[in-house]
This record gives C-alpha cells, sequence and structure tokens, in this order.
C-alpha cells in the first residue's frame, strides 16, 4: 500500500483560471477540496462561511509544502499556523452581448 500525499502544490481553476489548491483531506471519510489560495481576514470567513462551503487553514511546513486543514470549532479565527482560505466557487459568468 503506498501512502496518499498530505500536501499539494498551487494549481489554477479549469473554468476561471483562479488560483487554487486541490486536496483529498481527512484519513478516513476524506473529501476532496479545491479551495482558494487568497487568505482571508476573520471578518470575510463569517460572510463567506456556509453549511456547504467551508473555511480552511493552509499550512506551509518548513520545506515549502502547503496542507489544507479542517477548521474544528475550536480553531482560532486569527490562527498564526498558516492563512484562512474558503472552498473554491467560480465567479458568475460575465454576461456576452451579440452586436
Amino acid at each position: 500500500m503506498t501512502a496518499r500525499p498530505r500536501g499539494s502544490n498551487p494549481q489554477r481553476c479549469p473554468v476561471c483560471r483562479a488560483p487554487v489548491i486541490k486536496q483529498l483531506v481527512g484519513d478516513r471519510a476524506a473529501l476532496n477540496v479545491i479551495a482558494d489560495l487568497t487568505p482571508l481576514t476573520p471578518q470575510q470567513q463569517a460572510e463567506l462561511a456556509e453549511p456547504n462551503r467551508l473555511i480552511w487553514c493552509l499550512r506551509t511546513s518548513q520545506f515549502g509544502s502547503r496542507r489544507l486543514v479542517w477548521l474544528d470549532p475550536w480553531h482560532p479565527p486569527d490562527c498564526p499556523r498558516g492563512d484562512h482560505v474558503v472552498d473554491h466557487r467560480c465567479p458568475p459568468a460575465e454576461p456576452t452581448t451579440l452586436f
């Protein structure tokens, strides 16, 4: 059995081309997560969090690898261990004109 990688490299969303990180988070009931790379303030975290849109702690190891960690209820919103990021959602498409 091979070990699953614990981190991921930044990528681009294939639809909107925004910088994102894609990672399988968890050991047993893992979630396939795609999160934005833009760090959030505590106020932005409160505004963007929804039942189906989670906030993640993006930690960087001493070797430079990045890893998403789920924010449990006791996780401080101003955590010094990593940036807080949100599940990625592509922005609404710009309307196009035919003429």
